[in-house]
């Protein structure tokens, strides 16, 4: 194996990956392989192997039918009875990626591209209230069949809704009671609840959605999803749904349903339209019910390649040479949910090689990565990040990720490590990269200890990038250029572009997000600084003098390169 591999991944196992070794296709260093590239990338098993060539298409779909004791059936070409079609609610076809192409008295035949889980197979059943046959289909002779045959998704939320209401007069169940525990957990198990769930999931991952928020009010009860760092709202269900529907929540992170009044944390790992999607669970009790807010981790969209977050070529290379250091601290600073995470594990990612012992200490956990040791915080248990870092330094590591630098204390640790032949990295919720030294100062850490350990601090934003479908330009007025501190030699006759809005941005006129950047490499002038205090403004200015160009800076070229706008440069930086 090469240095690159990783311990843990030898163990984990996939069911298709067996199939593949068992029948001679691949070898087992092969898998590990592949089962690597799964973790890094977040593509599918299935996809990887046909997309190396290992296996066909035809092939793999032959070889999955014989182990599941299915047939291969040609769903492009078959004829579909509108009568069975409408046997299987739109939300369930598109979560599931199947397809029904048979019935009978209370059995009901799907198509399928992939292998079926043990635990979606009693889901459905469940669902559907029938037992099911499985024959297996083209990928995307599926994918064409599902959005052929159910359409839009976004018609069906009211759809859900309306059907829920009836559901609600007609189905005693789902009228929970909130003081009877075997009531609720009844109400969070009927099928119209679960089904409407689901189709709030599919349509948070379609979405792209990072955060979908589940909110009581007095008389309402709002579902939002985050989308590009914006927050929108779907088609609002009944208020008297909230208790269902949460409690459904509670049951698939598997918390305790009965309790309401202290804060609960959890996770879900489920499957949607083919994609491995893992759920971050806060519940907070309000006035008016418990709000619950779904964290989405989806590997297939978030890359955790350091040279795929974007960073700037000149940033990149500094930032590679610092992560190779054998001790000091490297820092990552912004607010939250400016993608200080997927940074850190990026740069985890490339220094992670079977010669080096890694630990992280998490709040939460929030993507599994083969070959780290990551340690949840929970302050609840007791285990604190000071005493989880005293644990480390016990652990005989090589590099130790803080995901948060919060008090003296940890900070003391962060800097005793440093000083011991360790390399640290962690975050702090600074404005821009200069502020994280006057934050160590203002915890109390002495100047010369951060002086003699701090080697980097990356500051980062997201920006939101224009929708490349209604794509506008335009050439900027004076007042534009002025507010952006520019002048107009610098801009010349250079075109600036918004978006106009389109059914493909949900009208806002951006669709999708990139990070801009400031690197702050601690050289000896900036620790003559530090060690004098200056002030953080002492200190950026010296930093500009010495090469650093700004977030603002940064930002201002994504303009000029037309990835997003004025506007969002001013918001955000």
């Amino acid at each position: 194996m090469s240095e690159e591999r990783t311990a843990a991944s030898v163990t984990a196992y996939d069911p298709l990956l067996d199939l593949m070794t068992s029948n001679g296709i691949i070898d087992e260093e092969q898998a590990d392989e592949l089962r690597e590239e799964h973790v890094r990338s977040g593509k599918p098993i299935r996809s990887l192997l046909v997309t190396t060539g290992y296996v066909s298409e035809e092939d793999l779909l032959n070889m999955m039918a014989s182990y599941q004791g299915c047939e291969v059936v040609d769903l492009a070409t078959a004829t579909l009875n509108p009568d069975i079609i409408e046997s299987v609610p739109g939300n369930i076809a598109r979560m599931y990626s199947v397809v029904p192409v048979a019935s009978t008295p209370g059995t009901i035949t799907l198509a399928i591209s992939d292998l079926v889980d043990p635990r979606v197979m009693d889901e459905l059943m469940f669902v559907l209230t029938k037992d099911i046959h499985f024959v297996f289909a083209p990928e995307k002779d599926v994918r064409e069949r599902v959005s052929e045959y159910y359409g839009d998704e976004s018609a069906s939320v009211a759809d859900m809704i309306n059907s829920l209401d009836s559901d609600m007069a007609n189905n005693v169940a789902l009228a929970a009671d909130e003081s009877d525990e075997n009531s609720i957990a009844s109400a969070a198990s009927a099928a119209p609840v679960i089904r409407f769930v689901n189709l709030v999931l599919y349509q948070a991952v379609t979405d792209r959605a990072s955060d979908i928020h589940f909110e009581p009010f007095e008389k309402d009860f709002k579902i939002r999803y985050r989308v590009d760092g914006a927050l929108y709202e779907m088609a609002p269900p009944p208020r008297r749904l909230a208790l269902p529907i949460i409690s459904r929540v509670k049951v698939m992170s598997g918390l305790n349903i009965a309790e309401r009044r202290v804060p609960q944390d959890g996770r879900i790992a489920l499957t949607v339209a083919g994609r491995q999607i893992d759920l971050r669970v806060s519940c907070l009790p309000t006035s008016f019910g418990e709000s619950v807010v779904l964290r989405v981790l989806d590997r297939s969209v978030v890359s955790l390649d350091l040279e795929n977050i974007g960073l700037p070529e000149d940033i990149y290379e500094e930032l590679n040479m610092d992560i190779e250091k054998p001790n000091g601290i490297i820092i990552v600073t912004g607010p939250t949910g400016s993608g200080k995470t997927t940074s850190l594990y990026s740069c985890l990612g490339r220094i992670n090689k079977i010669d080096t012992k890694l630990l992280t200490a998490e709040e939460p956990v929030e993507y599994d990565i083969d070959g780290i040791v990551q340690v949840q915080i929970s302050p609840a248990t007791g285990n604190t990040f000071p005493k989880v870092l005293r644990a480390f330094l016990r652990q005989d590591p090589d590099i130790m990720m803080i995901g948060e630098i919060r008090d003296l204390e940890t900070a003391q640790i962060a800097v005793q490590a440093s000083l011991t032949g360790h390399l640290v990295f962690s975050t702090l919720h600074t404005n821009d990269s200069a502020g994280a030294v006057t934050r160590l100062i203002d915890m109390n850490v002495e100047p010369y200890l951060i002086a003699s350990t701090l080697e980097a601090v990356l500051g980062q934003r997201l920006v939101r990038t224009i929708c490349q479908n209604c794509k506008e330009a335009f050439k900027p007025d004076d007042e534009t250029i002025a507010r952006l501190g520019l002048k107009r030699d610098v801009v010349g006759d250079r075109t600036f572009y918004y978006g106009k809005g389109c059914k493909n941005c949900n009208g806002t006129g951006y669709k999708g997000r990139k990070g801009v950047f400031e690197y702050l490499r601690v050289s000896d002038p900036i620790r003559d600084l530090i060690n004098e205090r200056r002030p953080t403004l002492f200190i950026r200015e010296r930093a500009r003098e010495l090469g650093m160009r700004t977030m603002r800076e940064d930002a201002i070229r994504n303009v000029l390169d037309g990835y997003t706008t004025v506007d969002e440069v001013l918001r955000y930086t």
